[in-house]
């Protein structure tokens, strides 16, 4: 069994994806829906959700409605507490620093580059404006990190 076919033989991790912007959650839904339908997606639309949804704050705190993610795809221009801050406070935290973290950005701030790997993004990528390439780059990204990469994953009664 190998790729995808090897995949659905395991549970997999939930993505949580941190986008304010309606039509680019709705772009990378419609490829991840194509890819498969089998993988939990949950959203936050800004910083401060992201963080309720990570530390099981309200309005969040059921395990099972907000469970640990294996892949967090963070937007960093965010409303209220942006992505730089949300990176941040994951990766200085001993509970939520393993979970890999994909900026997907418009930023090509090379700043912004150099503090998030600083931080330990595991990835920065740049969200093309062309629709042939941002749909590459989704197809990509998910190829990459939910077939290739083995991502750290808690079983239920883990949690």
């Amino acid at each position: 069994m190998t790729g995808y076919s090897a995949m659905r033989a395991m549970q997999l991790p939930a993505l949580l994806i941190v986008e304010d912007s309606n039509e680019d959650f709705e772009a990378f839904q419609r490829y991840l829906n194509q890819y498969s339908s089998e993988i939990p997606v949950y959203r936050c639309i800004n910083g401060d959700r992201a963080l309720a949804f990570l530390y099981r704050t309200a309005p969040y705190t059921d395990h099972k409605t907000a469970p640990r993610p294996g892949l967090i795809l963070l937007d960093l221009n965010l409303p209220g507490t942006d992505g730089r801050e949300v990176l941040s406070k994951i990766k200085q935290d001993e509970n939520l620093k393993k979970i890999p973290v994909v900026v997907f950005t418009t930023s090509n701030n090379p700043k912004d580059i150099e503090a998030c790997y600083q931080q330990g993004v595991n990835s920065y990528i740049i969200k093309p404006m062309d629709f042939k390439l941002l749909k590459r780059s989704i197809q990509t990204l998910l190829i990459y990190w939910l077939e290739i990469t083995r991502l750290p994953f808690e079983s239920p009664e883990e949690m």
